[in-house]
């Protein structure tokens, strides 16, 4: 990354942020499940920590170190990268989760095969994004926009037209799209 890095910035608050939506993610990813979860652009680890007790282990990826330096958990594995070149082997996690960070990738093809790759068949894959179609997110875009941040939305068929395999829904409730891929076997 070049230039302000916005997320370092806002990672002290974003660390004391909670995660509201942990029923509607347990349900879309499958949860609990046995094995590994992923949370790419998982920043603090905020809503993998919400969801800890449901998986054995938890790794969040993160461009930022800034982000991932903030986390108050001592129990998630971190690693610093971008989303575009996961540094993992193919299938080998049982879920692959993104929430509210979509639209923040320099590359959204690369993101959406760099996370199909590492999820095992059979696994789970949920992209929580703020739905553009509605009023408010088209203001946080502006936002973003106007303070210099990379973001690009997708509406929730482009997120889908990402994914060329795979059994897919989208759903979209109060202005959140959850997309979710099942990497069949």
């Amino acid at each position: 990354m070049t230039g302000f890095d916005h997320f370092s910035a806002i990672a002290p608050i974003y660390a004391r942020a909670a995660y509201s939506k942990k029923d509607a993610m347990r349900e879309a990813a499958s949860l609990p499940v046995q094995g590994r979860l992923l949370d790419v652009g998982g920043g603090t680890g905020r809503v993998a920590s919400a969801l800890r007790e449901y998986v054995d282990e938890i790794v969040v990826a993160d461009v930022s170190f800034g982000m991932l330096a903030h986390s108050p958990r001592a129990d998630l594995a971190a690693v610093c990268g971008a989303s575009e070149s996961l540094p993992f082997a193919d299938d080998f996690f049982e879920r692959v989760i993104m929430v509210d960070a979509l639209h923040h990738v320099v590359d959204h093809t690369h993101t959406a095969r760099e996370m199909f790759r590492v999820l095992k068949p059979g696994g789970v894959l949920v992209i929580e994004e703020p739905d553009i179609r509605a009023f408010g997110v088209k203001l946080i875009a502006l936002a973003e926009k106007l303070l210099l941040m990379r973001s690009h939305f997708l509406a929730p068929d482009g997120i889908m037209k990402l994914f060329d395999r795979g059994e897919k829904e989208a759903r979209s409730v109060d202005g959140t799209v959850w997309v979710i891929v099942k990497k069949l076997f």
